[in-house]
């Protein structure tokens, strides 16, 4: 079954899914090995890899490290063109429809585009949203753009209509990396009530209730990353798995 397919029955099935972004300058290959067991084991749906920065250069190392040890589909959340990896099981193939930055709607896709084909990795296309969260976020500063208004939810809602009539698989409402704001609740469901669509919410979300509450206004997937780089922090992934599938089994029921 493609990685697509089997998001597309984790939202069908349980209402909603956990994703756990694995940061590779957070640690070494093997380390993030290490994490990835603990993140198969505390419910996680899926895995996504990748980072706005890449600091260390083991991209492929950390991706092969992480693919030998867990079951769990392993997805790039590429920062760069040259995050790719024939190791991985799909990619989501951005494209940030929130900013006007050529380059990051379809110049690096261009670029990436050839090695993807080559490498047969599954490309999930995915409108990415960044949101404003308080702060300015890597992702925001390497792109070069602006946020969307946290203040304006039809403004987002508009977006990923627009992302949804092009032929988009994902819609990514992102908040940034150690956000101060996560993306709030008023956005996801206006972005919710427009499109049909998986919806995707990371960033700066850091209690179990908040994810839960993302849930709630329609969010179909929660990424949690920042807030598990910290091994004391590792017991918490099941404390946040539960949380988000209770929710989403509530949503089923509606």
């Amino acid at each position: 079954m493609k990685v697509y397919d089997s998001l597309l029955n984790i939202c069908k099935q349980q209402g909603a899914g956990f994703l756990i972004l694995l940061d590779p300058d957070s640690g070494t290959p093997a380390e993030l090995a290490d994490h990835a067991t603990i993140c198969e084991s505390s419910g996680a749906e899926a895995l996504l890899i990748g980072g706005s920065s890449i600091l260390r250069d083991h991209f492929c190392e950390a991706v092969a490290a992480v693919k030998q040890v867990t079951s769990l589909p392993l997805i790039i959340f590429p920062g760069n063109p040259g995050q790719l990896s024939p190791d991985a099981d799909a990619l989501l193939f951005l494209s940030l429809i929130s900013g006007r930055n050529p380059q990051h709607l379809i110049g690096d896709q261009i670029i990436a585009a050839p090695a993807v084909k080559q490498m047969e990795l599954e490309a999930i296309s995915t409108g990415y949203m960044l949101v404003e969260s308080g702060n300015i976020t890597a992702v925001e500063y390497i792109s070069d753009t602006k946020p969307l208004p946290r203040n304006k939810p039809g403004v987002a809602a508009a977006t990923a209509l627009a992302g949804q009539c092009l032929g988009l698989k994902l819609i990514y409402l992102e908040a940034g990396s150690g956000a101060d704001q996560s993306v709030p609740e008023e956005m996801i469901a206006a972005v919710r009530a427009w499109i049909d669509l998986p919806i995707i919410v990371g960033g700066g979300i850091r209690t179990p209730a908040e994810a839960a509450s993302k849930v709630g206004a329609g969010a179909d997937f929660i990424v949690i990353g920042t807030v598990f780089e910290n091994d004391s922090n590792a017991s918490m992934m099941k404390e946040y798995c539960d949380a988000i599938h209770e929710a989403g089994e509530q949503r089923t029921k509606l």
